[in-house]
């Protein structure tokens, strides 16, 4: 898979970016779509769920379509989801560093790495913001913290969806590395067993309490914000499960006929840093970055 010529393209950063736009805009507004989607028993219940929505609403004065609660705004955040997710998996492109020996399916989860990435960004953001106003301007807001912590959740879990693509979860090698490469294969088939296994029982065991007690009753935190934390973060958890579950299956059969790898400490080893320190030092130590012992001691005694 050669897909690393134009690693980190402009589409890059612009697809994900639009994609959390309309995914934070869509599980904002997602009592909305319970409103016109889910039929409530209870009109006690669908009164609740009407009076969050009325609350968070950010375009209250727009009228729902179809007669509904979802307006247009809303729906064309819902449409965009699927659009912007197909073409972002189709413009991703593996940079030098990253694993790129998958398959077409590993986009998903280098998709999902790129949106990591960005949700990362908005958070420091999002810090940066608050620190601003509270410590400059001495106006701290209501709504900073739990978003951090909100976001924070996201990237936690889909983090390790794109850990387990590139391989860079945790594993000892201790044992594996010197059995025979079909006792190798074996370790591995355990080892995806054990995953799938977890995730299907975390999936069956808590369905029910995140789907009903979380998600359908559109549980929040009780802050002044007062955003749907429970409602949103514990059905991801099952998700993100889930997607690291087949991540591990995908890579399974991926790697089955790879040539056994030895690993060492040398596998933490930048080879690009490592070029450019080079690069910078030079062959006899006295490059752009001088490091000879007569240019650290004259450094030293010029600080001193």
């Amino acid at each position: 898979m050669d897909d690393t010529a134009k690693s980190g393209g402009f589409l890059e950063w612009v697809i994900p970016l639009a994609f959390i736009v309309a995914a934070g805009w869509a599980i904002w507004h997602f009592p909305a779509y319970m409103l016109d989607f889910i039929p409530y028993a209870q009109q006690s219940k669908f009164d609740q769920i009407a009076a969050l929505h009325n609350v968070n609403d950010v375009t209250p004065d727009l009228a729902g379509l179809f007669g509904g609660y979802a307006d247009i705004f809303d729906w064309t955040a819902l449409i965009a989801l699927p659009i912007l997710g197909y073409f972002g998996v189709r413009s991703v492109r593996f940079a030098p560093m990253e694993f790129t020996e998958g398959r077409g399916i590993d986009k998903i989860s280098m998709f999902i790495g790129r949106l990591t990435m960005m949700l990362i960004a908005l958070m420091t953001l999002v810090m940066m913001y608050e620190v601003l106003l509270r410590y400059v301007f001495e106006r701290p807001t209501l709504w900073a913290n739990e978003l951090t912590l909100w976001i924070a959740g996201f990237v936690f879990l889909t983090a390790g969806i794109y850990a387990m693509q590139q391989r860079c979860h945790i594993r000892i090698f201790l044992l594996y590395d010197v059995m025979p490469r079909w006792v190798q294969r074996l370790f591995d088939c355990l080892s995806t067993f054990f995953i799938a296994l977890f995730a299907f029982f975390l999936v069956y065991g808590s369905y029910k309490q995140v789907f009903v007690n979380k998600l359908y009753k559109w549980e929040t935190f009780g802050t002044a914000f007062d955003p749907p934390l429970p409602a949103t973060i514990q059905p991801m958890v099952l998700i993100a499960v889930t997607l690291v579950a087949a991540q591990a299956v995908v890579n399974l059969v991926c790697d089955w006929n790879a040539e056994p790898k030895i690993h060492t400490a040398a596998d933490d080893i930048d080879e690009d840093e490592l070029a450019r320190l080079r690069a910078a030092v030079g062959a006899d130590g006295v490059g752009e970055m001088d490091v000879t012992r007569s240019a650290i001691q004259s450094d030293t005694a010029r600080k001193n």
